[in-house]
């Protein structure tokens, strides 16, 4: 069994997520989006950093046609301290990005969906399907660099109704934190989800 989620399976439920906004999310609580945008990042990360304005206008330009953006922390504070909650807080409040910025203390959500680092994007239709998955740019470090917006593609195909030109690419930035893992560990069964 692959450890990503595969192209055409339904979004693994969440309960009960805490929320930079002070309120508890579960995954139903998104219901009403027409195409739901989950990413796994976190604080630090300067793949995170570098991208998170051009994640901005992605979801400001497709904001209203339905499209809502959820970001998910899952690394361990304990692998790097700078990834806890309160300095989610704090960079939502600095920052006021467009997305719902969630806590996933016990990384279950992570491993239901297989993350493999930050930030990482699953975009899931109507009835819950993911459609795309991957990176957002090709160079999320330094965006000034960058040739390609995959995700932007796959929203703009995705809603034009037609086939997707990019459904999967290998996520690009730092891997996620596992609890009482070292920073660089990856499950086992966890690879790129294309070969090159």
């Amino acid at each position: 069994m692959a450890f990503t989620l595969q192209l055409g399976e339904t979004a693994p439920d969440f309960h009960a997520l805490p929320a930079t906004d002070g309120k508890t999310y579960n995954l139903a609580d998104f219901a009403d989006a027409e195409t739901l945008v989950v990413f796994f990042t976190c604080n630090h990360c300067p793949y995170v950093v570098g991208s998170d304005e051009v994640t901005r206008q992605t979801a400001d330009k497709f904001a209203d046609r339905g499209v809502k953006f959820v970001g998910i922390n899952s690394n361990s504070v304990h692998v790097h301290a700078e990834d806890d909650f309160a300095g989610m807080v704090q960079r939502m409040k600095e920052h006021n990005f467009p997305w719902t910025y969630l806590r996933d203390e016990s990384q279950e959500v992570a491993m239901a969906y297989g993350a493999l680092r930050t930030p990482h994007f699953y975009v899931f239709d109507k009835d819950r399907k993911l459609v795309y998955t991957g990176r957002g740019v090709d160079s999320p470090k330094d965006t000034s660099k960058m040739t390609v917006n995959d995700l932007e593609n796959a929203l703009a195909d995705h809603l034009a109704v037609r086939p997707l030109r990019t459904p999967l690419t290998n996520p690009v930035g730092c891997n996620v934190k596992w609890q009482g893992q070292d920073a660089h560990w990856m499950p086992a069964e966890a690879c790129d989800l294309v070969f090159n």
